[in-house]
């Protein structure tokens, strides 16, 4: 097996290697012009108190944002929201709207996350924020229960910001009630 070690500037490496069955393997990288694509795995969040989850100084060149939700209560029955901003958080001006159950739940202070909300119950899955372009942001999520019944909501909307999105904040329509079980992370993606 043959491979090409790269070694950077200051410091690392990439190491390419040979497949190791036989066969041909084409790499074609891009024009040093071309825009590459980068991702970034922020730091996972205990949500297990405080009334928000803020991720501030979030790098200029994120063009999609996946916030997850592993195992989130409250201690409430407001609905999750997920908030976004350029400098600070803005809580104006979203069109959201979530369907859950049999019902259909709006919020023009975020993106709505949940439509069914108990304090016993705990939430999974993601809400997708992408730019469409001019400080232009549209969100889409899918969000489940952990009770018998599985309810999902499943969401949507828009906000545009005035300045180029640098933090995202997860919270409640209320910003009363307090988180007390799970965790939240980013994905940020270039």
């Amino acid at each position: 097996m043959s491979s090409v070690i790269i070694s950077g500037d200051t410091s690392g490496a990439i190491t390419v290697s040979a497949p190791a069955v036989a066969g041909t393997n084409t790499l074609t990288l891009q024009a040093a012009t071309a825009t590459n694509a980068v991702n970034k795995l922020e730091t996972a969040v205990a949500s297990t108190s405080g009334t928000s989850i803020d991720f501030t100084s979030l790098p200029s060149w994120i063009k999609r944002i996946t916030v997850m939700l592993a195992g989130v209560s409250s201690n409430g029955t407001s609905n999750f929201q997920v908030q976004i901003g350029a400098g600070s958080i803005d809580a104006t001006s979203y069109t959201s709207v979530v369907s859950a159950g049999a019902g259909a739940y709006t919020s023009t202070t975020g993106f709505i996350l949940t439509g069914v909300i108990s304090a016993a119950l705990s939430r999974n899955g993601t809400c997708v924020l992408t730019s469409v372009g001019s400080n232009l942001w549209v969100a889409s999520s899918v969000i489940a229960n952990s009770d018998t019944t599985y309810t999902t909501s499943i969401g949507a909307g828009q906000k545009t910001l005035s300045g180029t999105l640098d933090r995202v904040r997860i919270t409640t329509v209320n910003g009363i009630d307090t988180f007390d079980a799970g965790s939240v992370n980013l994905l940020l993606e270039g």
